[in-house]
């Protein structure tokens, strides 16, 4: 396709597939991980839906699945959001009474706390604080794990609570899929990206 000026003009991409997550951390961490592997899901027409929340996902199944464009649907969620999840799928009719391996089997993965976890994980405690340092956030790191209600836990716990605040998510997203093996990707992020 040719515009007024003799240049090439992009030829749109037809949408091929729609994957569902909570939120934009998972949004970022998906493509990230999406790009270390040479995909560009937005040209292979994948569109990755941040919902707002996990409570927000009936509405975007009514508009992606059977009931609305009807294209191929994936998606993440956090274990405590299932039962969201679930009656969603069995609503917009995706099956009946759908256990986690009727989702899996769907294209839906859960975390299982949620992303921030699973990275943590996947990356250990140590790599993590690494990333923390290069930041410039150890200071604040070390002062919530000071605070009476956070010094007993573990780390990785620590660490969760951390990570967990909108801008922390957004932020170190990507930061820790740079730093996650090829080999120890979070299954959730693993499985939906080789399910689209």
């Amino acid at each position: 396709m040719i515009d007024a000026t003799g240049g090439a003009l992009e030829r749109p991409v037809r949408l091929r597939a729609v994957v569902l997550v909570e939120g934009l951390s998972d949004r970022i961490a998906l493509e990230a991980v999406a790009s270390r592997r040479g995909r560009s899901l937005s040209a292979e027409g994948v569109s990755v839906v941040d919902l707002g929340g996990a409570k927000n996902v009936g509405r975007f199944l009514e508009r992606s699945g059977p009931p609305g464009l009807d294209v191929p649907l994936s998606g993440l969620y956090d274990a405590a959001e299932e039962p969201s999840f679930r009656r969603a799928l069995e609503r917009v009719g995706l099956g009946p009474e759908l256990s986690r391996a009727d989702m899996e089997r769907l294209g839906f993965f859960a975390c299982v706390e949620d992303l921030e976890d699973e990275l943590i994980r996947a990356i250990g405690a140590d790599v993590v604080l690494e990333v923390i340092r290069t930041r410039g956030e150890l200071g604040a790191f070390r002062t919530l794990s000071k605070q009476p209600e956070w010094r007993e836990r573990p780390a990785e716990e620590r660490l969760r609570r951390f990570l967990g605040n909108a801008s922390r998510k957004i932020t170190y997203a990507p930061l820790l899929v740079e730093v996650v093996a090829p080999s120890a990707v979070p299954r959730p992020l693993d499985r939906v990206l080789s399910h689209v």
